[in-house]
């Protein structure tokens, strides 16, 4: 694939992969890109994972017709990008190995050397030149690991952004991509967003045309729209204005509260309502929506005198993430002594500028008329803003 002529995409898809780092379900797969710029002087920018190392050197070896690279660019050494740089470095002795210092670091960690003869470092405005193409490199720390370094091709217009601007998904499947980025920045990214938005200051600095990230397809129209998107997450701001519900149920009560609360919030005019069962959804979907919506509900029963599991797990996942920003509104339920309400204020008290809605609701083991009254003034107070 022909990015500019200059550049040439070399990665793979995945669609063995069942989990993502472990944990993410990716249905449509993942893409590990890798890319070729082709000038006097050729830089591969990354490699991909291990499991796709014969495809990855024949793909170098096709588009390079011939030659041979002079440089393996290393932007980033999670395994998925970095798995094959001892491969490359045994198949192409002449070439050079391009990286931060903390990044030769982890080499010698996960390769047992650090390719001391081959190393050229690079930091914050360094630069290369291939003949026609000058590189200059930016250092990007926790984006989301330590050494990373995003690397800018001025003859060509390119950002080369590492994890920056990346999304599940293989790129032989066709598909939103506002979803599934956002599910990967806030899932893996999500906790760093003071770092990324002093990356975001950087790369406002630069005329970019062409985003090539390390995960997802190349953005060459519209730029805008996905660098204001990544200001909104990066910032902790709301995307879309309305309401998620996320309920845990035991018995169906307070599964039926939540979605009472639902029905009244669309009767009052809520823009948006999403709801989210978390012991049956994909977790992080339910946590890419609480950091979506500009207001949240945790509805969930008590158990074992704390926080039923799944609330529990995802309340900890949110917090991990900085979650901020938000108005916020709790159902509890308990047959006797119900305290959750009190432990979830408990787990956010760490989270800045939550403002807390006036109306709860407190269920003694099934709804009452008293809760649908306390559901409705629920609702009505959280549509205040839309009427």
């Amino acid at each position: 694939m022909k990015i500019t002529e200059d550049i040439k995409y070399i990665g793979v898809n995945d669609h063995n992969i069942d989990l993502f780092e472990g944990q993410y379900i990716v249905p449509n797969g993942m893409a590990y890109n890798s890319y070729a710029i082709i000038d006097e002087k050729i830089a591969i920018m990354d490699s991909v994972d291990a499991s796709f190392a014969d495809e990855w050197l024949k793909n170098i070896e096709e588009t390079l017709a011939g030659r041979k690279p002079d440089y393996l660019i290393v932007q980033h050494m999670e395994p998925d990008h970095s798995a094959n740089v001892q491969v490359f470095a045994e198949k192409y002795t002449d070439a050079k190995i391009v990286a931060s210092q903390k990044a030769f670091v982890m080499m010698k960690n996960f390769f047992g050397t650090d390719f001391a003869d081959r190393q050229v470092v690079v930091g914050d405005g360094d630069t290369l030149t291939l003949g026609r193409h000058n590189l200059t490199f930016a250092t990007a720390p926790m984006v989301h690991w330590p050494e990373v370094i995003v690397t800018y091709d001025s003859t060509d217009k390119v950002l080369f952004s590492a994890d920056g601007f990346g999304k599940f998904g293989a790129l032989d499947v066709e598909e939103d991509w506002a979803c599934e980025a956002r599910r990967y920045y806030i899932g893996i990214v999500g906790k760093y967003g003071a770092q990324v938005q002093k990356l975001l200051e950087k790369a406002s600095t630069l005329d970019i045309e062409i985003i090539c990230p390390l995960h997802g397809p190349v953005l060459n129209e519209n730029l805008g729209y996905y660098i204001n998107l990544y200001d909104i997450w990066s910032s902790y701001k709301s995307e879309t204005d309305g309401v998620l519900v996320a309920y845990t149920s035991v018995y169906g009560n307070t599964k039926k509260a939540a979605l009472l609360l639902a029905e009244k919030l669309e009767e009052y005019g809520c823009p948006k309502v999403a709801v989210n069962d978390l012991a049956r959804c994909d977790m992080a979907e339910a946590v890419e929506d609480a950091f979506r919506y500009s207001k949240i509900v945790f509805a969930t029963t008590t158990y074992n005198g704390d926080v039923f599991p799944f609330m529990r797990e995802f309340i900890l996942d949110l917090v991990e993430r900085n979650f901020q920003n938000k108005t916020v509104a709790f159902i509890e339920n308990g047959s006797w002594g119900p305290v959750a309400t009190k432990f979830m204020q408990k787990m956010l008290e760490n989270s800045k500028n939550l403002t807390y809605a006036e109306n709860t609701v407190k269920i003694i083991s099934a709804m009452n008329e008293e809760n649908i009254q306390q559901i409705d003034a629920l609702a009505k107070e959280l549509c205040e803003d839309y009427q």
